[in-house]
């Protein structure tokens, strides 16, 4: 059965992390990673409102020096940032026209839906406002990118049909990770007969850097590949995918992902096999077995992120990199209004309702210790 993007390469060029040079984005360098991009056949570009200066640099490196034919070109409206009424939220749309420069857009996705986020597009009917837009051939093809539980996707999109697809974050250390599910919102979305656009499928640069054990795996099978080439491929592999995102931020990486991405075909039974091995090796190393189910978060009187700080921790047990558990520290538990581990007065309530029989006081002081 055919579906929305099946002419598209399964790679895109995810604008997110641009090249940087004296503190500002790198346009020389952006044309030279858009020209290979186009090159080698590839023809979608994913950027956002809300990626600081993406759509100008996109603008000058894309839309200026191509026929409109022959790029797609996505872009996000992020309705819940510093947006206190509707005009405020459509007003981002005709910011990125102008910024952008593309005269419509491919794809425009409402940005980052799940959790209190959702709401903004309700309260100020963006579904609405969207498929205007693509009433009048601005926009091609509606669809929302989702960071949530597979059961809120399945709500939005039983009340949402009219959504073309859907971008999701998908990779090989998520694809059953309790905190983020991504085999279950991709499930969410094939049950939908949803297209998926996934992000996110080398997690930030960490499946670059995954841990030794797990790189001694991929490396003793292929050790030609890179080990981000099979993040990427483990997404590209997937059934009903428009396209990979891939955050490229040099032309040493665009290299890289063009060379095994040009004339990918799938994966082998033996690659299969491996990607399997990597998933059971990452599933091996002890971390804290929260299931962000959440039943602390409701009798804790101080409201401390417990959850969160979890995540956050089993980042830095997994990748070792500290910048990252905190910024995922920062982004679940301060960015949700919640309180650090470090606030914790060892009450004791939260442990009587968990599960998962988490030691959650002993959990949080080793967060404190390390997040700070």
């Amino acid at each position: 059965m055919a579906y929305l993007g099946e002419d598209i390469k399964k790679l895109g060029f995810g604008l997110m992390r641009l090249p940087q040079k004296d503190g500002a984005i790198d346009i020389e360098q952006t044309k030279q990673m858009v020209d290979m991009f186009l090159e080698a056949g590839f023809t979608y570009f994913d950027t956002a409102w809300a990626y600081p200066g993406s759509e100008d640099a996109i603008r000058q490196a894309l839309v200026e020096r191509y026929p409109r034919e022959k790029f797609q070109l996505a872009t996000k409206n992020a309705a819940w940032i510093n947006c206190k009424t509707r005009e405020e939220a459509v007003s981002q749309f005709e910011t990125s026209l102008k910024q952008t420069g593309a005269g419509y857009f491919d794809f425009y996705l409402l940005h980052n839906l799940g959790e209190s986020r959702t709401k903004y597009f309700d309260d100020f009917d963006m579904w609405s406002f969207v498929q205007e837009k693509k009433a009048a051939g601005l926009i091609k093809h509606v669809g929302f990118s989702f960071h949530s539980t597979p059961e809120e996707l399945d709500a939005i999109l039983t009340a949402h049909p009219e959504m073309e697809f859907v971008q999701l974050q998908i990779n090989y250390a998520d694809w059953d990770y309790p905190a983020v599910q991504s085999r279950r919102c991709y499930e969410v979305a094939r049950k939908h007969n949803k297209p998926v656009i996934i992000m996110e499928p080398v997690k930030g640069g960490m499946l670059a850097n995954p841990p030794e054990s797990v790189q001694k795996i991929l490396k003793d099978a292929e050790p030609e590949m890179s080990v981000a080439s099979w993040a990427i491929r483990f997404a590209a592999h997937l059934d009903g995918i428009i396209t990979v995102l891939s955050g490229m931020s040099s032309v040493e990486q665009m290299q890289d992902n063009l060379s095994y991405m040009k004339g990918f075909n799938g994966l082998s039974a033996a690659e299969e096999a491996t990607l399997k091995k990597a998933q059971e090796e990452l599933a091996r190393i002890p971390l804290i077995p929260c299931t962000t189910c959440n039943y602390c978060a409701k009798v804790c009187p101080m409201h401390i992120g417990i959850s969160g700080s979890f995540t956050a921790m089993n980042y830095y047990t997994l990748y070792k990199d500290l910048g990252a558990a905190k910024h995922q520290e920062n982004w679940l538990v301060k960015g949700h209004g919640l309180k650090k581990a470090s606030e914790c007065i060892k009450c004791g309530a939260c442990e009587a309702a968990c599960p998962q029989h988490i030691k959650i006081r002993d959990e949080l002081v080793k967060v404190s210790e390390t997040l700070g």
